[in-house]
């Protein structure tokens, strides 16, 4: 199963989540690289002290993505795109890696911006030019419309971006509830959602994708004692801790199923929390096939008197590394 792809995979239709069997069917001579998230985690922390450099204002989107209010910014830099080029230099001098750059006056059109002239872009959106480029936009380059959203809005006729400004509010509130509002402002290239620089977490947890699927329960065993031990590393990094934990297994067909349980008092120690989580293996039973993917997920979290409060950096042009 693939994480991504280079852009020559791509030009084959390999993408990221194919299995490797047929990645392999369409491009014969791919070159197959297993991933080091270990490296990738400690780049992308140089990358946002470089974002630190120039504002607080970062809200990370993924490990290489993440979006910089630069209004306001600590090198007094008056254009946004100067600042974007400059920021792209400090990546390649300190990482050697290339990186997109999108600039606009908010999220949405930046982030469709960043995605524009990979892997080493920069695209810039002002605001007189905004409501065309919308217009001129697929349904599915949306961001925030996934494939199943943009088939159903396809399904209605609405293809474009245009095709979306031509309909009301009430009718895309009546065809898509809560979402309707949101397509009918970033329809006309309005977004007034601000860079947030830290949110409340809502839960913490880790999984494991394995490279072939896992049928022994012993090595199952072994691999949630792992996961579980990143789980508690990561709950007293941020300070807090859960009260419900939740185990999940996805199988060699892609069905997951979770079981969860909670107890009263907060989880703070990894052999409490292994403990809990082989319960949830064998109970009411053990897994009768093999399982591709383990995640460990702990929930209704808590700060503990005289704990660390979870803090985190999160922009309004978005930077992705390609």
């Amino acid at each position: 199963m693939f994480c991504t792809a280079s852009y020559e995979a791509r030009a084959f239709g390999v993408r990221a989540a194919l299995p490797t069997s047929m990645a392999l069917q369409r491009c014969p001579e791919l070159i197959v690289v297993r991933p080091r998230f270990e490296v990738y985690t400690q780049i992308s922390r140089e990358i946002r002290l470089i974002f630190a450099e120039y504002t607080d204002l970062v809200e990370p989107l993924s490990l290489d993505e993440a979006f910089l209010d630069v209004t306001e910014n600590k090198k007094n830099i008056p254009s946004a795109t100067l600042l974007a080029k400059e920021i792209k230099a400090r990546i390649r001098e300190v990482t050697g890696l290339t990186a997109s750059a999108g600039v606009s006056y908010n999220k949405f059109l930046a982030k469709i911006a960043s995605g524009y002239q990979k892997p080493d872009g920069l695209t810039v959106i002002p605001p007189e030019k905004a409501e065309r480029f919308v217009e001129s936009l697929s349904i599915r380059d949306f961001f925030g419309i996934g494939k199943v959203t943009a088939e159903r809005l396809e399904k209605h006729g609405i293809h474009t971006g245009k095709d979306l400004k031509e309909r009301s509010e009430t009718e895309l509130t009546e065809l898509f509830g809560k979402s309707g509002p949101y397509y009918y402002r970033v329809a006309r290239g309005i977004d007034e959602r601000p860079v947030v620089s830290s949110r409340e977490r809502k839960s913490i947890g880790a999984e494991r994708t394995f490279e072939r699927d896992i049928a022994a329960l012993p090595e199952m065993e072994a691999r949630l004692r792992e996961i579980c031990e990143e789980v508690v590393e990561r709950m007293t990094k941020n300070g807090k801790y859960g009260r419900t934990i939740t185990l999940k297994m996805k199988y060699s067909d892609f069905t997951v199923s979770t079981r969860s349980q909670t107890i009263r008092e907060t989880i703070q120690e990894t052999s409490k929390l292994f403990e809990i989580v082989l319960e949830l293996l064998h109970s009411p039973d053990a897994p009768s096939r093999a399982v591709r993917l383990l995640g460990v997920a702990v929930t209704k979290l808590e700060s503990p008197i005289g704990a660390l409060p979870a803090s985190g950096s999160q922009l309004t042009f978005g930077e992705s590394l390609s």
